[in-house]
């Protein structure tokens, strides 16, 4: 199987098309295996070959994870917070948790950057 450039990228509807596909597998049969139309399964093999926007870093935190933290350092509780979104407060703590582990990624980055172009700058 040639693998798409971008595989681990991929959706995983979009990886189960193209390893069908790769197999010799027809778009019909494939339609019916995952029981969507053909046309589905064509759009699918068509969108793999658009090329896709980096993936996020580890340490850049997402939309509702810099909300979260702008809540909480305004003063909110989880249970506002979760409620202000629908969402239930351990799914609030999650995010909260996830994005200050993000953030210290993001600072080991950064701290690791600045020893590399100091380490540069001597040599």
């Amino acid at each position: 199987m040639q693998q798409h450039p971008q595989f681990e990228s991929l959706r995983p509807m979009e990886r189960r098309v193209l390893k069908m596909q790769s197999e010799g597998t027809p778009v019909d049969e494939i339609a019916t295996r995952l029981k969507k139309s053909p046309e589905f399964v064509e759009r699918v093999v068509e969108w793999t070959r658009i090329p896709r926007v980096a993936k996020q870093r580890s340490g850049d935190l997402s939309p509702l994870e810099r909300r979260v933290l702008a809540l909480r350092h305004q003063g909110e509780d989880t249970e506002t917070i979760a409620r202000r979104f629908k969402r239930t407060e351990r799914f609030i703590r999650q995010v909260e948790g996830l994005a200050h582990y993000r953030k210290g990624l993001g600072l080991m980055r950064v701290a690791a950057d600045q020893a590399r172009s100091a380490e540069q700058a001597r040599a």
